[in-house]
């Protein structure tokens, strides 16, 4: 159970819903991929504008709980005033804080990210921020009393996977919140070792959406977050410099020749 403030959720995927080929084809891969929780750019959504076309109109909306994120941002500022915008269209109190600090990387910015968090706090959101892979800006944040926080694996849209897991087991290990890993994920491998790590989810886009076929891929990654969260769960076997035979070496019959 994927539990944020008072939502509880069976999937533990979250998805994107940009840069797919068309609509159709966007369906059926969130659909393929049972996740519960969807993502979406306020500032690329017309959702006051009934006559432009956009993806919310081609699924059943209670079906899915949608999280709107403040993609676009430079500034504190910004995002919160995005975030409000998403909050009166009635879509819902959730809010992704994504605020990037450098347009080569795409980086989020960490102390407008902040800053931003406060706001929206205050203003009684329920505030998932997206951070890089730092471990005392997720303290602060969890201190401060985000809801979650959501550490990069690599760079937006990058399919790098998991750059550093040694930061991000440290984030996890001192969590008070979920901790979704997000951006980055390139492959099932990746979805299922953030999973082994300890993660309480993953939110990816790209390696869906870019995949040669994303509905076969949205359904692989909805089996690798599964896969790694049982994983997790039962406990790998530590790891070991010399062999161990798998097969009992007591009480066997001697072969004479």
């Amino acid at each position: 159970m994927l539990k944020i403030a008072n939502y509880e959720f069976q999937s533990h995927l979250l998805l994107g819903t940009g840069k797919y080929s068309d609509f159709n084809l966007q369906k059926k891969a969130v659909e393929a991929s049972e996740t519960e929780i969807l993502t979406f750019a306020v500032r690329r959504m017309n959702i006051f504008e009934a006559d432009q076309p956009n993806f919310l109109e081609m699924i059943d909306v209670d079906q899915y709980t949608l999280l709107p994120n403040t993609a676009g941002a430079k500034t504190a500022e910004e995002a919160v005033r995005i975030a409000k915008l998403a909050k009166a269209s009635g879509l819902c109190d959730m809010i992704k804080v994504e605020i990037i600090g450098d347009q080569k990387t795409l980086l989020p910015d960490p102390f407008e990210t902040l800053k931003a968090c406060e706001i929206l706090l205050k203003e009684g959101f329920i505030v998932l921020p997206y951070i890089s892979d730092d471990v005392v800006l997720a303290k602060r944040l969890q201190e401060l009393g985000v809801h979650a926080v959501m550490p990069g694996a690599s760079p937006i849209g990058s399919g790098q996977g998991i750059l550093n897991p040694v930061h991000l087991q440290f984030i996890i290990q001192q969590a008070t919140v979920p901790v979704i890993v997000d951006a980055g994920i390139g492959s099932p491998a990746d979805a299922a070792l953030a999973m082994e790590l300890g993660a309480d989810g993953v939110l990816l886009n790209t390696a869906v959406s870019d995949a040669q076929d994303p509905v076969k891929m949205a359904l692989a990654m909805k089996l690798a977050v599964e896969a790694g969260r049982y994983g997790c769960a039962a406990g790998r076997i530590p790891k070991k410099t010399y062999a161990s035979a798998s097969s009992p070496t007591e009480g066997m019959s001697t072969v004479e020749s």
